[in-house]
């Protein structure tokens, strides 16, 4: 892979005090100090001149698809998304699952490129990484690019997150100021509490970027489906904690003050026993290792094993197609990561790709059905939410369906800093902005 964003960003312009203020031998003395100073203590740290940029609150709802805001349930996202900015769909990146999705819109990199090309995966040097894995989830070796909030503490800013993939790790060896590691015990009415707090700091102190992550959506639909009642009642929570931010807010002067986006990381399909494929009815484990796991299924051939594994697995088999990661179709900008493994399986909409022992435990305790996503991100049950509000956007504004990455440049522009390497089109959602008054775009001001 190519020389990693976050290295490339390790050398930053140091600055001193114009020799202008000083005699020139003291001025070229200071100068040396410092920059000896720099070098021995921590990273350098630019001091943000003038206003800082407005508060933005960046907020996921796991597994969100578009239509789950046409159902009558959702009434306080609704009134986000009619008095602000929203998009009629947003396309995940592929893979279309959770920690691949979350990391690209923070970085506006795809999987391929800053390297989470899966919930789990396998690297050489790094070992297994897996959700439940808190270690490795914080090993900042796994992730690559330089997400938004790693930007923002660059540029002298404080960031918080609430539970934001990747922000467990430091990033280029940088942290939020405030981070929290994953507990899905922690209610909803509590993960308000935290953002209510930060935000209501003086304005001095307050992060001028927080996150925050409500994963109760996506797993209701993992175990009911997309049209469960689970994901109904689900739904009403989530959608009642945003009316609760949003009226606390209110109530201290800062609703009106605050730019906020709400995205999803993927949708969500319907699943049943009757769809689904057996892994080791693929190939045995024998002749190739299971790498990657879910509705995505990567494989290892064992050594000598390569032309029996290929045999076996390239090609469509009913509702899987697999293919050598250099031959995946190309719309999903995919495959060249070393990470990726050599053969790569897709399910189709609709179908599980588990392991034996996952299916008969299933079995065993009465499963019936529920829902998955990890499909071609192109499916319309793949698809994910934007809505924009805020001082900064645009009001009661309606825009096309456009993919993930191009949210990445819209944050950097928000926070005032400079985007870094990334895969996105800044110009896509620069419609939903209002224009700058002339103060703001009159340099002379």
């Amino acid at each position: 892979m190519r020389i990693s964003p976050e290295s490339a960003k390790l050398a930053h312009s140091i600055h001193f005090p114009s020799p202008m203020h000083l005699p020139f031998v003291r001025g070229a003395w200071l100068a040396l100090l410092l920059l000896l100073s720099a070098c021995a203590t921590a990273p350098y740290r630019p001091v943000v001149t003038g206003s800082p940029p407005i508060p933005l609150l960046l907020i996921s709802l796991d597994g969100v698809r578009p239509d789950y805001l046409e159902r009558g349930i959702t009434p306080h996202l609704s009134a986000l998304a009619r008095e602000g900015v929203h998009a009629k769909w947003m396309n995940p990146s592929y893979p279309s699952l959770t920690f691949p999705n979350h990391y690209t819109l923070v970085t506006g990199l795809r999987p391929n490129r800053h390297g989470i090309i899966n919930n789990t995966m396998w690297d050489e040097h790094l070992g297994d990484f897996t959700l439940s894995n808190r270690e490795a989830v914080g090993d900042a070796r796994w992730w690559s690019g330089e997400p938004i909030w790693v930007s923002a503490e660059k540029a002298g800013m404080r960031t918080a997150t609430m539970f934001w993939p990747g922000s467990e790790a430091a990033v280029g060896g940088v942290r939020p100021w405030q981070w929290r590691k994953f507990d899905h015990q922690m209610s909803i009415d509590q993960r308000v509490d935290q953002i209510l707090a930060w935000l209501s700091l003086p304005a001095a102190e307050r992060p001028q970027l927080a996150t925050l992550y409500f994963e109760h959506i996506d797993t209701a639909g993992h175990e009911g489906g997309p049209d469960s009642l689970e994901v109904t009642e689900a739904l009403r929570q989530v959608d009642a904690g945003i009316g609760r931010l949003m009226a606390s807010l209110e109530a201290r002067g800062l609703r009106d003050k605050i730019n906020m986006i709400v995205v999803s990381d993927h949708g969500m399909a319907a699943t049943s026993p009757q769809r689904t494929v057996i892994v080791e009815d693929l190939i045995s484990p024998e002749d190739a290792r299971v790498v990657t796991t879910g509705q995505v299924v990567g494989f290892t051939p064992k050594p000598g094993r390569e032309a029996v594994a290929a045999q076996k697995l390239l090609g469509k088999h009913g509702a899987v197609e697999c293919w050598r990661k250099q031959d995946m179709p190309a719309r999903w900008h995919y495959g060249t990561h070393p990470r990726i493994p050599p053969i790569v399986c897709q399910a189709d909409e609709g179908w599980l790709l588990v392991k034996r022992a996952t299916y008969e435990k299933g079995v065993s305790i009465g499963w019936q059905g529920g829902g998955s996503h990890g499909y071609d991100p192109a499916l319309p049950s793949m698809r994910a939410i934007f809505i924009a509000h805020g001082p900064a956007f645009r009001e009661r504004m309606t825009v096309p369906g456009f993919d993930n990455v191009d949210v990445y440049p819209l944050l950097a522009r928000l926070m005032g800093v400079s985007p870094a390497e990334n895969d996105g089109d800044a110009q896509t959602l620069l419609p939903i902005l209002k224009p700058a008054s002339k103060e703001e775009s009159d340099p002379q001001r």
